[in-house]
C-alpha cells in the first residue's frame, strides 16, 4: 500500500511540475540520500521546514542535485531536484545527504 502511495503521490507531483521552470544551472552538486531508516524515506517538502506538505517519499540511494542549503531552526534545509527529473523540486534536511565523488 505505502508504495502504492509512494507512486502516486510521484506521477501526481511530476505531472504537475512538468510546465514548471527548469532547473537553474547553478548547484552544488550531486548528492545521495543516506541514513533512513530502512522502513522508512526521506521526506521532500514543499518547502524548507516540517511545516510544509510532503511531495515524495525518497529512499537511500536516490540521487538528487542540490540547488542551495539554508538553515531554518536546528535544521539545515536544501532545496533539490531528483537527478533523473530535474523540474522535480522540493526541500529535504541536510541531516541524510552525502556528496558523491
Amino acid at each position: 500500500m505505502r508504495k502504492a502511495v509512494t507512486a502516486a503521490v510521484s506521477a501526481i507531483v511530476i505531472a504537475t511540475t512538468l510546465g514548471a521552470t527548469p532547473a537553474t544551472a547553478g548547484s552544488l552538486g550531486r548528492f545521495e540520500v543516506t541514513g533512513v531508516g530502512e522502513d522508512d524515506m526521506l521526506k521532500m517538502r514543499a518547502g524548507p521546514g516540517t511545516g510544509f506538505i510532503v511531495l515524495l517519499g525518497l529512499p537511500n540511494g536516490t540521487i538528487l542535485q542540490v540547488h542551495d542549503c539554508q538553515q531554518t531552526g536546528g535544521t539545515r534545509w536544501c532545496e533539490v531536484s531528483l537527478d533523473q527529473a530535474r523540474r522535480v523540486r522540493g526541500h529535504v534536511s541536510w541531516a541524510y545527504l552525502r556528496k558523491l565523488r
